[in-house]
């Protein structure tokens, strides 16, 4: 079955080499460049940094005037290009949403959407039956809209030429299980940082946040370096605090996590980029849903109680609030992932975890116990007795 990735609408950094990374490994076989904001001089940036050796495999919605120029085999139409140059000889497409639409497409193919609920855009609902489909599509029609993986076979079954994938393509997936617990440092100087990480993660802890709010950036950079070793020996996923510039730049940060007072969430997903985490503080129902839909992967929702660890603190949410936020987000349809934080103990976490989070953040209860990696052990099986409660 043929793959397609669409990019995500705006430029960012490393977008180049995810590119090439992509065609590269067979992943997928071709690549939609999507930016409907973007100048073409960005444009013609980024084709200029992908070698010319894949470009035949590009195509793009926009800037089509670029498209021979660089030796692009592909070009989009829609409503801000509905007719391709006269002087066009490569692959066209379109998109189209019904089913009655199918039997008129003269372009090369065609992308069908909404087949599932989009990953990438929450609210755009599916509207189509597979078994009705099966019987309607032709070989130019690919899926679109909330296309995984998991979802191919289903796909290829129903009789899709192929499948474009856009948040799927790019966007870096989290390993629930890492997800479950998660240590967040404390201190102002790269030994005391580590020491406490290391010692987490001998317990079994498998996130990692290196948080040091009032350090100078070397002092944050030095601690990141000595804890990278443990995403190769451990699986540990590793993320800064607040960072966002570190964590686009190093290679050994998985991604970084933004409080409410920090750079604002879209304008970090920007320099991020799709394929790192980016984690944002929320403390309503509102914070969770504006963070989510600029870009979060995930949220921390707190605090649960006051905590020494932070100041300025927002209300304090309890099981009520987490209770009430959850409930909030499955009548939404919102899926992002939720982590509690904020003066967490070992005798809280059940309670918390019956609410619907899938996460606890914990620095101070494992700081102050008398053997941390203990605590840390004795916190996991917590929450595994948890969620086979659940």
């Amino acid at each position: 079955m043929e793959l397609i990735a669409i990019t995500v609408p705006y430029f960012y950094p490393a977008e180049a080499t995810d590119i090439t990374h992509a065609l590269d490994n067979g992943r997928f076989n071709r690549v939609h460049i999507r930016k409907p904001d973007g100048t073409e001089a960005d444009m013609r940036r980024l084709l200029e940094e992908i070698p010319a050796r894949l470009r035949s495999r590009l195509s793009l919605h926009d800037f089509h005037n670029l498209a021979a120029e660089h030796g692009i085999g592909g070009i989009h139409l829609n409503s801000r290009n509905p007719v391709a140059p006269t002087d066009w000889r490569g692959l066209t497409s379109r998109s189209i949403h019904k089913v009655e639409e199918i039997g008129g497409i003269t372009e090369d193919y065609a992308f069908l959407s909404p087949i599932f609920p989009s990953i990438s855009k929450p609210g755009y609902h599916a509207d189509f039956n597979l078994a009705e489909l099966s019987t309607r599509l032709t070989p130019r029609i690919y899926a679109l809209g909330g296309v995984s993986r998991t979802r191919l076979p289903l796909l290829e079954k129903a009789g899709f030429a192929g499948a474009a994938m856009l948040g799927a393509a790019w966007n870096r997936e989290i390993d629930p299980k890492s997800f479950r617990l998660q240590f967040i440092t404390h201190g102002a100087s790269a030994v005391e940082v580590t020491d406490g990480a290391v010692k987490a993660v001998e317990g079994g802890c498998r996130w990692v946040q290196v948080r040091m709010k009032d350090a100078p950036i070397h002092e944050v950079e030095e601690a990141v370096r000595e804890l990278a070793p443990l995403r190769i020996s451990h699986g540990v996923t590793l993320l800064v605090d607040d960072h966002v510039e570190l964590a686009a730049r190093l290679s050994c940060l998985d991604g970084v996590h933004i409080g409410k007072n920090d750079m604002p969430v879209q304008e970090a997903r920007k320099l991020l980029g799709p394929g790192k985490i980016l984690g944002a503080t929320a403390n309503t129902f509102s914070d969770l849903k504006a963070a989510v839909a600029a870009g979060a992967d995930y949220v921390g929702l707190g605090p649960f109680r006051f905590t020494t660890t932070k100041k300025n603190l927002s209300p304090v949410l309890g099981t009520e609030g987490y209770a009430r936020i959850l409930r909030e987000c499955l009548d939404e349809g919102l899926a992002a992932p939720v982590v509690a934080i904020g003066g967490i103990t070992d005798g809280d976490i059940p309670g918390i975890m019956q609410t619907g989070v899938q996460g606890i953040a914990v620095s101070g209860s494992i700081l102050r116990a008398a053997d941390p990696a203990h605590e840390t052990e004795k916190i996991i099986r917590i929450i595994e007795n948890t969620n086979i409660l659940t």
